[in-house]
């Protein structure tokens, strides 16, 4: 799909030889499309969107500059940029984000990161390092700190905003003091500092501030880990009361289109924050921590040959 136009791009059409007659028509994300016809038959349908773009409607990030992140096996944030379409030169991917039916297209930048949660499986799973996902936050809560390790976490590569396809994972700073506490605080530690990669990404991008970050995921029942991603962002992390953003961002688009609810006012009433962090760490700390988590992902490029 061509994003000015929002149909389909001749010239791509092209290029995998796709016929244009094979393909539907593009339609809004909210739009009553037809009806369901033997599973709940005569309901009718009324939102499409993907995956993530339904969870930035779904944490109502409906003004320019509002993010959501989504915490699972890896790390997918977007960021709304309304209705102007910032081509990323910060290594993000640019995106539409929704469009309601009889209204301009909304844009969205968006950024993946591979290795987030599936590191703390990799850990369970492959190392038997722990025996259950939840018992990385007892751990990492058993010590102060990181002790000075750093987790790479590229398993096949970095994701946004690097795009190197050729690192591989390293554990750097061990020393003779380092235990299991440090090794899984650094493992929640990558998630938050890949997030802020992101994140200052697509601050550079649209030269518009952030001044919150809804997340929503599994990792999100972590309260170690939000605090940290709050004290390394330097802004409140919010978690709402739905954290299946995802269901509920489609819920919110067939309702809009169906008339249950009337605008996008009534989505903004509708959400409501459950938790907040606020960040509590002295900022030469956080841009310490950040300085040599850079400097370790120096240490993962490359290795493939």
């Amino acid at each position: 799909m061509n994003l000015k136009t929002l149909d389909w791009d001749w010239d791509l059409l092209s290029l995998f030889d796709v016929p244009r007659a094979c393909l539907p028509k593009i339609k809004p994300s909210s739009q009553i499309y037809g009806e369901a016809a033997k599973a709940l038959p005569g309901v009718p349908i009324g939102g499409i969107l993907g995956d993530q773009h339904a969870a930035l409607f779904g944490q109502a990030c409906l003004k320019p500059g509002e993010a959501k992140n989504t915490y699972g096996t890896g790390c997918f944030m977007l960021m709304n940029t309304g209705e102007r379409m910032f081509p990323s030169t910060c290594g993000l991917l640019t995106t539409l984000g929704y469009q309601l039916e009889g209204q301009k297209p909304v844009y969205a930048l968006e950024g993946s990161i591979a290795i987030t949660g599936a590191l703390v499986q990799w850990l369970r799973d492959n190392l038997g390092f722990i025996q259950q996902s939840a018992v990385i936050e007892t751990l990492a809560r058993s010590v102060d700190d990181n002790g000075g390790v750093y987790f790479v976490p590229a398993f096949s590569g970095l994701y946004a905003p690097h795009w190197k396809e050729q690192a591989r994972g390293v554990i750097c700073g061990l020393t003779r003091f380092v235990n299991k506490g440090h090794i899984a605080r650094a493992a929640l530690e990558a998630t938050a500092f890949q997030t802020r990669e992101v994140l200052e990404a697509m601050v550079k991008d649209s030269g518009v501030p952030i001044t919150e970050l809804r997340v929503d995921g599994g990792m999100v029942v972590n309260d170690t880990l939000m605090q940290f991603q709050a004290d390394i962002l330097d802004v409140p992390v919010v978690r709402p009361q739905v954290i299946e953003t995802t269901a509920l961002g489609a819920a919110y688009a067939a309702g809009l289109a169906s008339g249950y609810w009337q605008s996008l006012d009534d989505i903004v009433e509708n959400w409501s924050a459950n938790k907040r962090w606020h960040p509590a760490m002295d900022h030469a700390r956080s841009d310490s921590l950040y300085r040599f988590w850079q400097k370790a992902v120096t240490r993962s490029l490359d290795w493939a040959e």
